[in-house]
């Protein structure tokens, strides 16, 4: 069994200015060595952006949604992806966080990936995105294995996909909240990485490929 691991110290807040509609061109920010960003929108507001190495892991400042990824962070046959995740606070309103897999061209106009989020209202998304457009795989469902934030206080939630030879088994504290056919998530071999939408403070701890 081959393993990457990363430890990551993920912390994203938002000033107030960021709040406002993005304006700007786009323009990558800097980045650790190796890792890769691309966000949702192409007049997305990078100077809100920052990903930088922290300790052993990393921190993340930005405003606009984003997906970051390393390119030798990839995975085919039978492997688990598992990310621990705490949104430190709850948002004004409800946005997401999560992993993507199966991915291929991230930084191309024929992007295709799969992303599994949750958020703070204890609902989980699965959908697919091909070039810029988005399909929606599960829409957001409630589930009761997903932690929600009491008050101004945080919520952990640990991610796990788990990709074996016929299926894909999605789960949310161990608990599992989906399973399909691997054949209708894109077959699920690709790049792996990390999804976080517009104006979050997300802690992530780990976030792991395990090969088989």
């Amino acid at each position: 069994m081959t393993r990457f691991t990363l430890l990551a110290t993920v912390a994203l807040a938002l000033p107030l200015a960021a709040q406002q509609p993005d304006t700007k061109p786009a323009a990558a920010p800097s980045l650790p060595d190796g890792w890769q960003v691309r966000f949702d929108r192409a007049n997305a507001n990078a100077a809100a952006a920052k990903f930088a190495t922290m300790g052993s892991g990393f921190h993340v400042t930005h405003g606009p949604a984003a997906i970051y990824w390393n390119p030798s962070m990839s995975a085919t046959g039978a492997y688990e992806i598992r990310a621990q995740m705490v949104l430190t606070k709850p948002s004004q309103h409800p946005e997401a966080y999560g992993v993507l897999f199966g991915g291929s061209n991230l930084d191309k106009d024929d992007q295709s990936y799969v992303y599994f989020l949750v958020r703070q209202d204890g609902q989980y998304l699965v959908k697919h995105r091909a070039g810029s457009e988005t399909h929606t795989i599960v829409d957001w469902t409630a589930h009761p294995a997903i932690k929600v934030p009491e008050g101004q206080g945080s919520a952990a939630n640990a991610l796990t996909v788990k990709v074996a030879a016929d299926s894909v088994r999605l789960l949310v504290n161990d608990q599992q909240v989906r399973a399909f056919p691997r054949s209708e998530l894109q077959d699920g071999a690709g790049l792996v990485g990390l999804r976080v939408n517009h104006n979050l403070d997300v802690h992530v701890g780990k976030f792991e490929v395990v090969k088989g």
